[in-house]
């Protein structure tokens, strides 16, 4: 839903002069999209204010928020939930106590800086920032005093013949797109969530996409984007020697080096090719369609020996407006072999076997949305999604590794301070709301949303049972778009 309103620049050159100083200025601070709802998007064309300075032509957008999120089972978590062992069974003491935070942190900026058309070529680039990053220092006690962030940094180049090339950080090309296979306009769920909703298959990574858009109806794409594999709980033993898993002389994570720029309080797993996605887009005049192939690489190292494994999957979706303007139904779904990393609950990718090798576990994501518009001002959005994995494990004698073994103990998962291994089967959820665009006139616009969240967070059965957990997430968020009607 596009809201944005086109702004000219000053008509005098000091009046240029001195607006594109201060609109530098800002954009130098900080800049970022206003990105993840669809009130947050910023089209291909920019409509949103904009001044021309020298060759370039600068467009600005975001907003202001305050959020507030209130849930049943304490998770310590900002505006963004943890949809996977941040619901926590009955043997952790934060599932009979609630929180309730506010927060301004998912408030936004953006940039958008385009040259002249030269020789049939375009050339952009775009950025955008929010604040929901920590520092080691950083608390919610006194100053909140929280860290910007890249969520993306890229640059594009387009050619009069349908060619499209990305380079930097951007939404993965598994995102759902609404047209075409175009940047800034991916199917984010509307919600307020800055985790989005289970089931949504989505990253933000560095990357070089190549898409050829051959006309308005297809366009197909690949993009080369940076690995990671998610572990999480996903390497577990039971009746092995105490510090025998996983084996010594085994490497395929490390804590992120400061000296090379990286966390170290996060772990960077030993990945050796990016991810591939090569995916094909159709939008033959009544609704959109996609379909993708997405390959990984597993490695570990075993004895200083380097041991790689494949996985990947399929996916798919659809938009389809049964109601032109009005009533839009979409559906998405990915699944395949370690391909975790791409759903918004994060289940792990991989497990790994006795010897020190990693094994890709089965999986499945898919989500459902309605969106209704009845007019301008309101927009009332529900969704359903779920994201599964099948158990991975292996018997040697008297000991058992992997993941959702029927051997792990979760006997006192029930009981407070219980054990609990609790490997996680299965995460759904439900979720609705709406968005209120109460204001829209020369100060731009404001807004205000509700959501509500129901998650059920299912284990697989081990030794006493299969335990599970749920969780509900209220979230209110008043919105000020200074720059888009």
């Amino acid at each position: 839903m596009n809201m944005s309103i086109a702004m000219n620049s000053t008509s005098n050159a000091r009046g240029r002069r001195a607006a594109a100083r201060t609109l530098i200025s800002l954009g130098a601070c900080a800049v970022a999209a206003a990105g993840t709802a669809a009130f947050a998007s910023t089209p291909s064309t920019p409509s949103a204010p904009s001044i021309q300075t020298g060759p370039l032509t600068l467009t600005f957008g975001g907003f202001a928020e305050l959020g507030t999120v209130y849930r049943n089972r304490n998770q310590s978590a900002d505006i963004g939930s943890d949809f996977n062992t941040g619901i926590p069974f009955a043997n952790n003491p934060n599932s009979s106590i609630s929180e309730f935070r506010e927060s301004a942190r998912q408030s936004r900026f953006s940039l958008l800086a385009q040259g002249a058309k030269f020789d049939g070529i375009r050339a952009e680039a775009y950025m955008e920032t929010d604040f929901l990053s920590a520092g080691v220092t950083s608390n919610s006690r006194e100053s909140n005093s929280y860290t910007l962030r890249m969520r993306v940094f890229y640059a594009r180049f387009t050619t009069d013949y349908g060619l499209d090339v990305l380079a930097g950080q951007n939404w993965s090309l598994a995102t759902l797109y609404k047209d075409g296979l175009y940047p800034r306009d991916e199917n984010v769920p509307m919600g307020i969530d800055a985790s989005y909703i289970v089931g949504f298959n989505w990253a933000r990574t560095p990357q070089i996409r190549i898409v050829e858009h051959f006309n308005k109806k297809f366009s197909m794409g690949l993009s080369l984007e940076s690995p990671q594999t998610v572990t999480g709980n996903g390497i577990n033993s039971v009746g092995a020697p105490a510090g025998s898993f996983p084996p010594s002389g085994v490497v395929y994570q490390n804590s992120g080096d400061p000296a090379g720029l990286m966390n170290s309080t996060t772990t960077y797993t030993t990945d050796i090719a990016p991810d591939v996605i090569v995916k094909a887009a159709f939008d033959p005049g009544w609704g959109h369609y996609e379909i993708y192939g997405l390959s990984r690489w597993f490695r570990s190292s075993i004895d200083r020996q380097s041991n790689t494994v494949a996985g990947g999957g399929i996916g798919a979706g659809v938009i389809l407006p049964l109601i032109a303007q009005r009533l839009t139904f979409q559906a998405s779904g990915l699944v395949g072999k370690g391909i975790g990393r791409y759903g918004s609950a994060q289940l792990p990718d991989v497990t790994m076997t006795p010897s020190g090798a990693l094994a890709p576990i089965s999986e499945y994501n898919v989500l459902l949305g309605l969106t209704y518009t009845p007019n301008p001002f309101w927009t009332v959005y529900g969704y359903a999604g779920r994201e599964q994995e099948t158990a991975k494990y292996y018997t040697v004698g008297t000991a058992t590794y992997g993941y959702g073994a029927p051997q792990f103990n979760n006997s006192g998962c029930e009981a407070l301070s219980g054990t609990c291994v609790g490997n996680t089967r299965s995460v759904s959820e439900l979720s609705g709301g709406f968005w209120w665009k109460f204001y829209q006139g020369k100060l731009g616009n404001m807004q205000f949303g509700l959501q509500g969240e129901y998650l059920q967070r299912n284990a697989f059965r081990g030794v006493g049972g299969a335990p599970s957990a749920n969780m509900f997430v209220g979230l209110a968020s008043f919105r000020y778009y200074p720059y888009q009607r």
